[in-house]
Formats: C-alpha cells, structure tokens, sequence
C-alpha cells in the first residue's frame, strides 16, 4: 500500500521570529505519522519583514517545505486558498503562523479523518483573547447562525483538516469575498470537532486588526446570508405603514379641528427618521451590488510572484 501524503498549509505575514519553531514543530508533529508523509506548504502573503527571505532559506535546507510568493498581500483568507490550491497532499490541514494552533494536534485532526471525517476542525478551549474579544466573538457567531442558513461551529477558526475530495470541491467556488469557515459548513460532507488549548503567540503581534475583524465579519454575514435585504425591507414597510397611519392621523385631525398648529419638531424628526432609514436600506443594497461588481469582474483571487520547490508553472 502507498504512503500517503498530508498537506499543511501556512499563511504567513510579517512572521520571522516564529517560522523556524514553526518548521520544527510541524514536522516533527508531522513526522510521528504511521503511514503519512508530509509537506508544507508555507504561502508569503506580502510579508514586510524578513520572512519570504527565511522563507527561501528554509526550503533550501528542506525539500518537504515549498514555498509560495504572492505578489502582494491578498489578505489571510485569499492566501489560505492559494496555500490550499497548491498543496497535493490526500488530506489538507490548514493552520496560521503564529503557533496559537499547536502542530501537536493534528494527530488527532489524523485520527479522526481515518475513522471517515472528511473534515476535522479545531475547536479552542479557554481562548487566550481578553474578555472584550470573547465576547464579541461569541456574539458574531450567534448573530451569524441566526442569519445563516448552514450552522457554523463557534470557536473553531482557521485550523482543520480536509479531505481531498472536500478540497476538490472547495477550489470549484471562486467567490472573491472569502469566509473558509462558512465555505466549508456550506460544502457539508461528514464533520468533526476537536478540541484544543490555544497557545499564547509565539512571538509578534496579531495581524488581524479591528479593520480587518470587522471586515471578515461582513464577508461572513453577506456572503452567506440575504436577510440583511430581507430585514431592510421589512423596515422600509413598516416605516411606510407608519407614515401612512400618521399621515391619515392629520388628515382627520385637520378635517376635526383637533390639530390646528402645524409642528415643526415633528415634520423635522419624521422626515430625518424616513432619510436615515433610506440610508440604511440603499447601503444594504448597494454592499451586495458592490459584491456583485467585484464578482463580474473575474479577476484571478491571486497573483504568484514566485514558487520554491514546486516542480509546476506557477498558478493563479
């Protein structure tokens, strides 16, 4: 029988102080496999330190690290594709550079793919984030589970195993606005969670900033969900039911004698209200149009600077 290969795919950005432990612990995790051999599959996303450098370097000294240059930062999502895209392994794990995914656990990730997972995820245990992050974290996966309509495990990230098939079908869907987590709850196939203490960062900072968090935050709840559209449109008709019941209100009241003096507070706090809920239903709108332009335009999710140790034409 044939050994067969597992891909570990890596993202890296500005990480140079972790990617020799990183190398080390992956493949000695890697290597205590029955039956498996490994590649790593690390993919520079635009790093402005000394990374793509060490990199190079790394891969000259280990034929089982492969390296992939991206011409510019794609951002985490987009380079963990491109990573997934160039890995050849039979089963695929994903994990981030930072060393808060320990490599040790991907023997369990192994275990359960052999006894027919097609995807393994990581669930965190005691997150190392300050009070604030856990539950704001907590909080976004009920708002999207609420939204969406396939149920996405909370406290599991970025660190999985999947199948080859599984990976198959994930690189048919070319969509720019990426959320892997989704993407892969939306594929379905047979899934399981293990759990695991996340490690503090083995040295530098979190690269994921507000920004950045709030960003991949409306990736997930516009790409996988319409009822933002749903509940603008409900807000539009109520707003409407509203004013239409006001306006038969001072009708009566006129033909009545009731209401004489016309009041200027009122006609201002109406007509600012009917604005602002305008507002919010045409930015609704527009962020699933600018979703769809970005769509229509077909550009490539990246560009490849440079391949080490790959023996094919870069792809994009």
């Amino acid at each position: 029988m044939s050994r067969q290969l597992l891909s570990v795919v890596v993202p890296v950005h500005d990480e140079e102080e972790s990617l020799r432990e990183l190398t080390r612990r992956v493949l000695a995790a890697a290597g205590e496999l029955d039956g498996l051999d490994v590649e790593l599959v690390l993919v520079d996303d635009g790093s402005r330190d000394r990374s793509y450098p060490l990199l190079v370097e790394l891969a000259r000294g280990e034929p089982r690290i492969r390296v992939v240059r991206l011409a510019r930062n794609f951002g985490h999502q987009v380079a963990l594709t491109a990573g997934i895209e160039h890995a050849r392994g039979d089963a695929v794990v994903t994990m981030d550079a930072d060393l808060q995914h320990p490599p040790e656990v991907i023997e369990q990730f192994v275990a359960e793919w052999r006894a027919g997972h097609d995807v393994v995820y990581g669930v965190m245990r005691d997150r190392p984030e300050g009070f604030v992050k856990r539950v704001t974290a907590r909080l976004f996966y009920v708002v999207l589970n609420r939204l969406a309509t396939d149920e996405m495990p909370s406290a599991a990230g970025d660190f999985r195993l999947i199948d080859r098939k599984v990976v198959d079908a994930f690189l048919a869907m070319r969509e720019r606005d990426r959320y892997l987590r989704g993407m892969f709850a939306w594929l379905g196939f047979s899934q399981a969670g293990v759990e695991y203490v996340p490690a503090a960062r083995f040295a530098g900072r979190s690269k994921y900033s507000l920004r950045k968090m709030s960003q991949l935050a409306f990736d997930a709840i516009f790409s996988f969900s319409i009822l933002p559209l749903r509940i603008v449109l409900g807000l539009g008709l109520a707003v409407s039911a509203v004013a239409f019941l006001f306006g038969i209100a001072s009708a009566l009241s006129k033909v009545f004698g009731v209401y004489t003096v016309p009041g200027w507070a009122t006609i201002v706090v109406v007509v600012t209200f009917i604005g602002g809920v305008q507002l919010v239903v045409l930015g609704g709108i527009g962020e699933y149009l600018g979703r769809v332009y970005e769509e229509v335009k077909r550009r490539p999710l990246y560009v490849v600077r440079a391949l080490h140790n790959f023996d094919d034409e870069p792809r994009c």
